[in-house]
């Protein structure tokens, strides 16, 4: 066993490494190819950037591509994106012109690549359309959605359903989150990696000096919503929450931290929004941090008291996996797969609106020994259920059930 694959068997267990390597001896020979549409920001990347050298490690011949366009083709994925978290938007017809021809483009760049791959992943709307200009392709192909789909607007789903109906088969993190499609459908939630910069143990000090870096004092309660600075994740909401609970706890200091990812061209409008709500608030710290800034938030999660994640859609959300790792009980909004992870009155609280955000913080900031119990018991939950080790697993398991067309069971040799 290498040096990696010891390290994960001393948090996930030797029995789950074993069962890994099982798995991986039944890809001998075979190519696996993960596409998304950016190296950098948001969740689906972080996964990538770990899930594929471990898969590497195990043996596999394990890739990972990314596609490439222009402004307007991610003007058209981040309207599809809204659109299947069920904003009504409206499809230009020069956005699906660049959608389609950007797609195009890149199949000629990653044919030599894809067309002789055995399982390929495609994950999300951005690179769904892929598929159509491989009608030689050797191989399985799998549309992995990461993104919360259950009450789509109808117009863009329709759309997106004739370039994603003649995969193999999908994937969603959450039973709700599904759509019928002509093919078998997965279920499998998204992971972290327990020993990236973003989630190992951190010194006392390395900590320390974050605090001191962001004027942040020790001696104050903190409340932290790490995300990307996304409407959805109601950065302006949680500055409501945080205003409303510092009336009854004095002192009380917020941080939201984040960037922009690629692919997403709304960010700097929304981080105008933030710093206009947070106006001159000294205890209001809006951070834009740059996409390697792992350590400094895995130091701002532990230096918190409480971990905020107030989103109103979402398709599972890493950084609640993330808070909960490190022993922070979560108050996350009640929607997708927060409500996975967050089980209320043990992990953390659901809340809907920011009053409730702003009624749980008071109510656990004022009950340190309940914080310490909710964050051991939120510790315990990501080790059983949320690592990527189990991730990996399952799609390890996917690909061989769509390589031998076996949907009950799978015995291994």
């Amino acid at each position: 066993m290498s040096r990696l694959l010891e390290a994960y068997a001393r948090v996930a267990g030797e029995d789950v490494i074993d069962h890994l390597s099982q798995l991986a001896a039944q890809y001998r020979g075979m190519k696996v190819v993960h596409v998304n549409s950016t190296r950098v920001g948001g969740g689906v990347a972080e996964i990538l950037d770990k899930l594929v050298p471990l898969s590497r490690e195990l043996g596999l011949d394990a890739r990972w591509e990314v596609i490439t366009g222009d402004p307007v083709f991610y003007q058209c994925t981040k309207a599809m994106h809204n659109g299947l978290q069920g904003n009504p938007v409206n499809l230009e017809p020069r956005w699906l012109e660049a959608y389609e021809e950007t797609n195009r483009h890149n199949a000629e760049q990653l044919r030599p690549i894809l067309e002789e791959a055995d399982v390929v992943f495609i994950h999300d709307p951005q690179p769904a359309a892929l598929l159509g200009h491989f009608p030689k392709r050797r191989g399985k192909w799998v549309w992995r959605c990461h993104i919360d789909a259950s009450r789509p607007y109808r117009p863009v789903w329709r759309y997106l359903r004739r370039h994603v109906s003649s995969f193999d088969a999908s994937v969603f993190s959450l039973a709700g989150f599904a759509q019928a499609l002509p093919h078998p459908e997965y279920l499998i939630p998204p992971s972290i990696d327990p020993l990236s910069d973003k989630n190992v143990d951190l010194p006392e000090e390395e900590i320390a000096a974050v605090r001191e870096r962001f004027h942040l004092d020790p001696e104050r309660p903190l409340v932290t919503q790490v995300s990307r600075f996304d409407r959805f994740k109601d950065p302006v909401g949680v500055i409501r929450a945080y205003r409303l609970a510092k009336r009854f706890v004095p002192g009380l200091q917020l941080v939201l931290a984040g960037g922009t990812a690629d692919d997403d061209p709304e960010g700097e409008t929304v981080i105008s929004e933030v710093r206009a709500a947070a106006g001159d608030d000294a205890d209001v710290h809006v951070l834009l941090l740059p996409p390697d800034a792992h350590r400094v938030i895995n130091a701002l999660q532990r230096a918190s008291d409480l971990v905020i994640q107030k989103s109103t859609r979402e398709g599972f959300g890493l950084t609640v996996t993330e808070a909960m790792w490190k022993g922070r009980p979560v108050i996350g909004g009640d929607t997708g797969g927060i409500r996975l992870q967050v089980v209320d009155f043990h992990t953390g609280f659901l809340v809907s609106t920011p009053e409730g955000a702003a009624l749980r913080m008071r109510y656990l900031l004022n009950q340190p020994r309940l914080i310490r119990e909710m964050g051991a018991k939120a510790r315990t939950f990501v080790r059983e259920n949320f690592l990527l080790t189990r991730q990996l697993r399952e799609y390890l398991t996917l690909g061989i059930g769509v390589l031998t067309g076996k949907g009950e069971w799978i015995e291994l040799g």
